[in-house]
């Protein structure tokens, strides 16, 4: 413990210090920054400012070495916003510090070749000083356990040492928190945090796993500063990991119903940080317009309509709020559930068909064209799969050429001969509605699975997937 009492003691003094500006009123970020950073012994003549990103990092500033050993980086008209920030040199050295709430952003950074954290001394910045006392204590903490295993003998005295010295760094954690909620190593700290899932409810009854993933899923972010703009940037463990493994593995095979649940309550906690707010709605709403599930469509016809459609989005274009109205318009009407539109098309011989007319338990809805090159190989197999179940299933089939043009039309007939495909083959060129908008028709082939009353159970599937939904529903296992 001696070579822990004076710095520790230090360090704890720090977080008063801190805890006592933070009790300050808030200002706005200050315009302008000046970095200055001296590095005895450095071999490099430039340096890079950079700051973090969600899932990047970008370097916005360049210095040189001057005559004085130091790297100045100053831009009086440019406002920082709150996150980690890094100077980082060509041969890979880098160093993070804080840019954080009513800081005046002129701040002295002074260490030396090699280790420029463990070295790091820093001028005009509480925060700083916070960030580098405690990645300081840390280092020497673990620097200290790995002395202790190769000079210990006793393997038991060493668990016992290591335990202690662990602890004693957790509650050094907790104390930075309880002091210094507001500052941005606290942030840090607490976004990485899990929740404790209990065994128990109140009543001492057993949680089954369905109520502990629910519990685990509905506090998964309490410990993040959703509202505070500093998170986004941040290192990608901090934010942006953790919410890719919240939606592809706490998510993953999750019903759309409850995938809006849980991304509703995410986005609208970030509501007060505007950066965190957009990145969480573009980010989210991305991914499930390009996902293959096939339901999942659904999620982001939802945050169209909650988030885009009513202009909450105002960093986007009008333009592209109206393209992601539109898309989500027609998207509505296709969504699992919805009854199809209705077509009414001609087939080879020029004789007129309704897609709602056919009797079937289950009607195959095909666009496809002869010049796909994914159709050639997709739709003999798809109509092997038809061939296989249309009587036993009683499966009807609606098969669109979607290319209905002079050039492609024979190339279709000779297609139809050549594969022998004895299902209802419709000429896309004369129809009831514009299907190629109103089924959103934009790459082939689009395969949809409809029911008795043409409700969609099904769309973007395979010719395996058409077999896998088909057995599902009619109980067929073999």
């Amino acid at each position: 413990m001696k070579l822990f009492k004076p710095l520790l003691a230090l360090f704890l003094s720090l977080l008063l210090l801190a805890g006592t500006a933070e009790a300050k009123k808030k200002k706005e970020p200050y315009k302008g920054y000046r970095f200055t950073l001296f590095i005895y012994g450095c071999q490099d003549s430039v340096m890079y400012l950079g700051n973090y990103y969600a899932g990047g990092t970008y370097a916005f500033d360049t210095a040189r070495l001057s005559p004085k050993g130091m790297f100045v980086f100053e831009k009086k008209d440019r406002v920082l916003k709150p996150g980690l920030y890094f100077f980082c040199s060509p041969s890979g050295n880098y160093v993070e510090f804080a840019v954080y709430h009513e800081e005046k952003l002129e701040f002295h950074f002074d260490t030396e070749e090699p280790g420029w954290q463990s070295n790091m001394r820093v001028k005009g910045s509480k925060e700083n000083e916070l960030l580098f006392g405690y990645h300081q204590l840390n280092r020497k903490t673990y620097k200290a356990i790995d002395s202790a295993q190769l000079a210990m003998t006793d393997s038991v005295a060493f668990v016992n040492y290591k335990r202690e010295k662990l602890l004693q760094m957790d509650s050094i954690r907790e104390t930075l928190i309880a002091q210094n909620p507001n500052s941005l190593l606290a942030l840090l700290m607490n976004a990485t945090r899990d929740p404790q899932v209990p065994l128990f409810d109140a009543d001492s009854n057993r949680l089954t796993e369905r109520q502990r993933w629910e519990y685990f899923m509905e506090h998964y972010f309490d410990n993040s500063r959703l509202d505070d703009d500093a998170l986004i940037r941040t290192p990608d463990m901090i934010f942006h990991k953790r919410l890719e493994a919240y939606l592809d593995q706490g998510l993953r095979n999750a019903p759309p119903e409850t995938i809006i649940k849980y991304v509703d309550t995410l986005i609208d906690r970030s509501r007060p940080s505007k950066e965190n707010f957009r990145y969480l709605v573009h980010t989210i709403a991305e991914k499930y317009l390009q996902s293959n599930v096939m339901s999942y469509d659904a999620v982001y016809v939802h945050l169209v309509h909650r988030y885009i459609e009513p202009g909450l989005c105002d960093w986007m274009s009008p333009s592209t709020v109206d393209e992601n109205v539109k898309r989500a318009n027609v998207w509505d009407n296709l969504l699992i559930g919805k009854v199809a539109p209705e077509l009414i098309l001609k087939d080879s011989a020029g004789v007129f068909h309704s897609m709602h007319n056919l009797p079937n338990k289950y009607t195959l809805l095909v666009f496809w064209s002869p010049t796909c090159g994914h159709c050639k190989t997709m739709i003999p197999e798809l109509y092997e799969k038809y061939l296989l179940y249309r009587d036993r299933c009683d499966i009807g089939a609606f098969a669109i050429l979607s290319e209905p043009d002079e050039h492609t039309r024979p190339k279709w007939y000779e297609f139809i001969r050549q594969h022998h495909l004895d299902w209802l083959n419709l000429d896309g060129g004369e129809a009831n509605i514009d299907w190629h908008e109103v089924y959103d028709v934009v790459t082939t082939p689009q395969i949809y699975l409809l029911d008795r009353e043409k409700k969609i159970i099904a769309k973007k599937l395979s010719a395996s997937s058409f077999e896998q939904v088909i057995k599902a529903i009619e109980n067929i296992n073999e």
